[in-house]
């Protein structure tokens, strides 16, 4: 069935430094919605509020899985996992003292994920063969795109429903950043998730997103409401293409 999440009017600080001020956005059902600022705008903060990790000053951000609406606002991070709603993190963030396998198998800790873990394992390796001809090397000794292959996988293989994506292609090179926009769109497809993609790279973020939105010093300064939109309008033109 269908998912979705949808934030209205979120305000979230560190301190007394407000980062993000009256934040509105959704990502429909089976839709991939790109969330494209650069670095400092606030694009991090927002997927933490949404897991859970910083917790917003006011706003409600709201989860809609299997007909079922739930407040994230106020859940602890593992109650937020625990509805089908997974992370893949600026950074990767993965065990590096672990081999691959066991990283993917430790994103499968979530109770509906348990009876589906020989399926998603297999499917990551079909999608990633790196993977899975590396199951036994240590994650910390891979190159950056394959942990960053490796931190998709991990995610999908707590069979989420909403899939958030932040920051995919930092510190990788180009060749290795269009990969993995592809993987993202293939996974996406293939599981039937919805998407929200932080990215700051618009060239390749465009190609997969149905729309997006542009979030400057916190706020959200102007919405696509689908691909074309976002290619044509004058605050992308200036801060991401240079004309």
């Amino acid at each position: 069935m269908a998912s979705s999440i949808t934030i209205e009017n979120v305000h979230a600080a560190y301190g007394a430094v407000r980062v993000i001020e009256n934040v509105s956005l959704r990502a429909d059902a089976g839709e991939t919605v790109v969330l494209l600022g650069t670095n400092g705008n606030g694009k991090s903060t927002l997927m933490k509020c949404i897991m859970g990790i910083v917790r917003p000053a006011s706003g409600s951000i709201v989860a809609e899985i299997d007909g079922e609406k739930h407040n994230l606002v106020g859940l602890q991070t593992e109650q937020i996992v625990d509805l089908g709603i997974a992370l893949v993190p600026e950074g990767r963030r993965l065990f590096p003292k672990l081999t691959v396998e066991e990283n993917l198998l430790l994103g499968a800790f979530r109770k509906k994920a348990r009876a589906q873990i020989k399926g998603n394992l297999d499917f990551c390796f079909e999608a990633f063969p790196r993977l899975a001809e590396r199951r036994r090397q240590l994650a910390g000794s891979m190159s950056g795109g394959e942990q960053q292959m490796l931190a998709l996988a991990r995610a999908l293989m707590l069979a989420p429903r909403i899939l958030l994506v932040d920051e995919p292609s930092v510190g990788l090179a180009p060749q290795l950043v269009s990969r993995t926009i592809d993987a993202i769109k293939q996974l996406k497809d293939h599981y039937q998730l919805t998407v929200l993609m932080a990215e700051q790279n618009f060239t390749q973020a465009i190609r997969i997103a149905d729309r997006g939105y542009v979030i400057v010093h916190g706020k959200i300064a102007f919405e696509g409401r689908s691909a074309d939109e976002l290619n044509n309008n004058d605050l992308i033109r200036k801060f991401y293409l240079g004309m």
